[in-house]
């Protein structure tokens, strides 16, 4: 009886004939020994292959699940440099990380030959423009923040969004503020607090306060109200910004393992350095709207009036609806609220989280934008909005949707040299910009990219300027929904302002408007409670039977 082997095994046995192959020619050619060396160790890794019990894919295929392995490790860099198009979005597009590319390095970005994208289908958007052009003398479009404080700011229309020094290398902190401090924008210093980085240029910050309270921490992971002002002195520090919750993963908190607490990250969070650091999920210094509002007015003391206000990600209609409510109520208002759309960002996330969690960020800015209009709040209120916003055109279209100005991350990651490798979480991103890697992030020259952050800004402010002037207009504020068009179907466009339902100033004030959200949840939301309405819990008491 015959022995035969399944085909599968086929990779194997050739290369084990070739190693004996390879032995006896080494009797006769000295050379041959590198070529048995490379054979030999093949045949020892198709029998460590044979012999283990975890990957059944290794044991049925000897050496050739390796390559199965190695394709599908690369199959994102093929899919994005040779299959996809240029315009499809994953999560940016060719095309969209180009128009960065080029504007931080200050080359030519115009385009020939017409645009690429299907101007008939479905969500496609322009911007209308006017027969009389207007014009505008500079691009540093401004908008003021804390009128009437001790101290206000006056911010960009364009800045960069929160990322921490531990997510972020510190030459790319240090390329980041230096590029906002020629520019004039801010730079967010997301929840890791204010690093010696940050510091080194001294371009101005918004410094971002999450649940762990990083920068002003008490021994058990309390706010110090103490150690709270003494940073918030620092004149470099323009705004508070408490964040409530994150577009990438909203309503998650997180935990920083030990062997990444290194002495600078514990410098900057005043944390102790090789000690596991827990971020909550939620804050531990209020717990009603009410207390956040409170919260909001003790950081403006602490600070010496500077603006301070919020970020969050919108969840659960009726929590948004309860600040609203305790703002009226309380009459302590935030000088600003940053809107991070559920689109994601730079922080890594569970899939569930990334996909699924989170009001988009058009919606999200509407619902904030509409609910201040209709408590007669927004004249007082500032917002800011971010989610992939990558163009003048991104910028225009959030704006004219109620946003007074724009945070980005991964753009300005894109003009740092980020090539969307999407190894953020690994410690291994491959242009030093996400790693704590010191050989890796060495590649990164930050005098070199702050350059590039600095022109990425300028460009696309310079090219917002340019579609102002087209549309007759002389500075962004002056966008509204009625200025930007999207088509609906192969024979139907519609503006903004007609797609989408914008209720009247002082709506919310005397009554409910005809807009189903504060139709279901306006009158059940409580200013000192963030409990879901009764309907919502008698719900969950159905399954509970």
């Amino acid at each position: 009886m015959s022995l035969v082997l399944p085909s599968r095994y086929a990779a194997f046995i050739t290369v084990v004939a070739l190693t004996v192959l390879a032995g006896i020619a080494t009797i006769w050619i000295s050379g041959m020994v590198w070529v048995l060396a490379v054979f030999a160790a093949l045949t020892l890794v198709g029998i460590v292959d044979l012999m283990q019990k975890k990957h059944s894919l290794r044991r049925n295929f000897p050496l050739l699940a390796h390559f199965r392995y190695g394709l599908e490790s690369i199959g994102p860099e093929i899919r994005q440099y040779f299959i996809e198009p240029d315009t499809q979005e994953n999560p940016f597009s060719r095309a969209q990380r180009a128009i960065v590319y080029q504007r931080a390095k200050d080359v030519l970005d115009k385009r020939p030959f017409g645009t690429q994208i299907d101007v008939y289908g479905d969500d496609y958007e322009w911007i209308n423009h006017s027969l009389r052009p207007a014009t505008i003398g500079s691009h540093d479009f401004r908008v003021r923040v804390g009128e009437g404080r001790a101290q206000p700011y006056d911010a960009s229309v364009f800045n960069i969004s929160a990322m921490s020094f531990g997510s972020l290398s510190a030459n790319a902190v240090r390329a980041l503020n230096a590029g906002a401090k020629r520019g004039g924008f801010y730079h967010d210093t997301g929840e890791g607090s204010i690093s010696r980085y940050h510091r080194e240029h001294g371009g101005d910050l918004v410094w971002e306060l999450g649940s762990g309270y990083f920068g002003c921490r008490r021994d058990d992971g309390g706010f110090d109200p103490d150690k709270f002002a003494a940073n918030a002195a620092d004149p470099q520090v323009k705004m508070i910004e408490i964040k409530l919750s994150q577009g990438a993963k909203p309503g998650q908190g997180g935990i920083l393992p030990a062997a990444k607490v290194s002495p600078e990250i514990a410098e900057a969070r005043g944390i102790l350095p090789g000690v596991e650091c827990h971020s909550p999920a939620a804050h531990s210094a209020f717990s009603t709207p009410i207390g956040l509002l409170e919260f909001v007015e003790q950081l403006r003391t602490l600070s010496g009036g500077k603006p301070t206000g919020f970020k969050l990600a919108i969840g659960h209609p009726w929590e948004w609806f309860a600040i609203a409510k305790a703002m009226r109520e309380s009459g302590i208002v935030p000088d600003f609220i940053v809107v991070d759309g559920g689109e994601g960002g730079t922080g890594a996330a569970p899939l569930e989280f990334s996909n699924h969690v989170g009001a988009p960020m058009r919606e999200a800015l509407m619902l904030v934008h509409n609910t201040l209009v209709g408590l007669d709040l927004r004249s007082r209120v500032r917002v800011a909005a971010a989610g992939k916003v990558i163009t003048a055109f991104d910028i225009a279209r959030t704006l004219a949707l109620g946003a007074d100005w724009c945070n980005a991350a991964r753009g300005y990651m894109f003009a740092l040299g980020c090539i969307q490798s999407q190894s953020c979480h690994t410690d291994k991103c491959p242009t030093g910009v996400a790693t704590q890697d010191r050989s890796r992030q060495a590649a990164l020259d930050p005098e070199d990219k702050a350059t590039r952050v600095f022109n990425y800004h300028r460009n696309t402010l310079l090219a917002l300027k340019e579609l102002l002037a087209a549309a007759g207009l002389e500075h962004p504020s002056q966008l509204g929904p009625e200025h930007i068009v999207r088509r609906v179907s192969s024979t139907e466009v519609r503006s903004l302002a007609a797609l989408h339902k914008f209720i009247p100033p002082g709506a919310l004030l005397g009554g409910v408007p005809e807009h189903p959200v504060y139709r279901v949840f306006w009158d059940k939301a409580r200013a000192d409670s963030f409990t879901a309405p009764p309907e919502a819990l008698a719900m969950l008491a159905t399954k509970m039977r």
